[in-house]
């Protein structure tokens, strides 16, 4: 089945592509149980998605190729059951169908086409039984239901403006969180999908600001944003329903790095200062990792992996953070980075503690714009299998010593614009009332 959407003069430099970016390759179901990828064969070059299996006790991948090799631009997503979606671009259309194991092939169910110039997955929904996509015309986003529906691709509703981005704000997977661009404004919109794929505002800072979602955790409702209200481009966090202003810390803007969030830890009930949240730190050396949380007023950096699959990872309940990694002896591996007993989940002040070590040090220990220097050289390679051909056990991650970890400044900057201006600054809008809609997450936050 084809399914006919607007049609739209392709844009050479398509000013959503910001959403490409900012999703790994490597995409994780909403509940931490599937992951797919495109992989490439060494041999012959091509590209093949693969799947990876990550709630067992041990993680591994089945290779799903097809009569041929992918196109790189094609993108996958697993869904709950352990199929996985392929979006492939075929002319001026894009086929989709349901990948899955057969034995000793690949079994494939086709699911119908839309045609239009360009189409992009959102992130994995709640639940993981069905799949949205985003339609970009030249004036208007329309939001598509890709597998789920009863027949076939479908068309859920046209949001004005030009839409990217994409966070779910609810563990049922009715509110979505849109970054739209209109009239030469960007702010975040949440479409209900119970209600027909009503629009409502999110977040709006100031009415002048660009203001984008970055990411969502439904359970405890943290929300952390970037905004050029403060004057320049931040990242702030806030809380969903909280009437607390969003907040820009100082310990989120690294010296010669760039921050952006990939994960945060679930199962943080209305708790958002103790939830944890993992960054892709990219400086002049290279990509490593970072760890914040709200309370602790410091960004943590650690090193990545050989082989990380770079800006994708996972958290557990328990605080432990996964980092998905390939080697050429490794094929799926997951690296596990295990912080402090007491600073999983810890919602107390740390008062800049790292700040203050640092400066009795003589300053910090990572350059500004370089990798943090080695503090988990502790962490062995893999060494080549063994004749027998058995791979080498998945290394642990486990972080310095107290007193050896790098630190960024804990010392929160004055923010001019937000405590100046009270009647400008704006807490992350309540997500859109309605009857037997579930509690918003972090309502009327404590402590936000």
């Amino acid at each position: 089945m084809t399914v006919c959407a607007p049609q739209s003069t392709p844009q050479s430099t398509p000013r959503s592509g910001s959403m490409d970016m900012r999703r790994a390759a490597f995409t994780v179901t909403a509940n931490g149980s599937y992951a797919a990828r495109l992989a490439l064969d060494g041999g012959t070059g091509g590209w093949f998605p693969e799947r990876w299996t990550l709630d067992g006790p041990e993680p591994y991948a089945v290779p799903l190729p097809g009569s041929q090799p992918e196109e790189p631009d094609s993108e996958v997503q697993p869904l709950a059951d352990g199929r996985v979606l392929i979006r492939r671009r075929v002319a001026e259309r894009h086929t989709l169908s349901l990948l899955y194991p057969t034995g000793p092939g690949t079994g494939e169910l086709a699911l119908g086409a839309v045609e239009c110039a360009r189409l992009t997955l959102l992130p994995p929904a709640p639940g993981g039984a069905s799949a949205y996509g985003l339609v970009h015309a030249e004036r208007t986003t329309a939001l598509w239901r890709l597998h789920g529906g009863g027949f076939g691709p479908e068309r859920v509703v046209e949001v004005p403006g030009r839409c990217a981005g994409g966070a779910w704000l609810d563990r049922t997977g009715r509110l979505l969180a849109l970054d739209r661009e209109l009239d030469g404004r960007t702010k975040t919109v949440v479409v209900d999908l119970e209600r027909g794929g009503e629009t409502s505002p999110l977040l709006q800072i100031t009415e002048e600001s660009n203001d984008r979602l970055l990411l969502a955790d439904p359970y405890s409702g943290l929300l952390l944003v970037r905004s050029d209200a403060p004057g320049q481009d931040r990242l702030g966090w806030g809380v969903l329903g909280s009437a607390r202003p969003v907040r820009f810390p100082e310990c989120l803007r690294p010296a010669g790095a760039a921050l952006t969030p990939f994960a945060a830890q679930p199962g943080q009930e209305l708790t958002p200062e103790g939830c944890a949240v993992a960054f892709r730190v990219e400086g002049a050396t290279g990509s490593w990792v970072g760890v914040w949380r709200p309370a602790g007023k410091q960004l943590q950096q650690f090193p990545a992996p050989a082989g990380w699959l770079v800006g994708a990872g996972l958290w557990t309940t328990g605080g432990e953070l996964r980092l998905p990694f390939v080697t050429p002896y490794v094929r799926c591996g997951l690296a596990r980075l295990r912080l402090p007993e007491g600073e999983r989940g810890e919602t107390r002040d740390t008062g800049g503690r790292g700040a203050a070590r640092d400066a009795a040090s003589g300053g910090p220990r990572t350059a500004p714009g370089q990798s943090p220097a080695s503090p988990l050289d502790q962490v062995r390679q893999p060494a080549p299998p063994p004749a027998g051909g058995r791979q080498p056990q998945v290394p642990l991650l486990q972080p310095p010593p107290a007193e050896e970890r790098p630190t960024a400044s804990a010392a929160p900057a004055r923010q001019p614009l937000l405590h100046e201006a009270p009647h400008h600054t704006a807490a992350p809008a309540a997500a859109p009332a309605a009857r037997g809609a579930p509690p918003r997450p972090g309502a009327p936050a404590a402590g936000s």
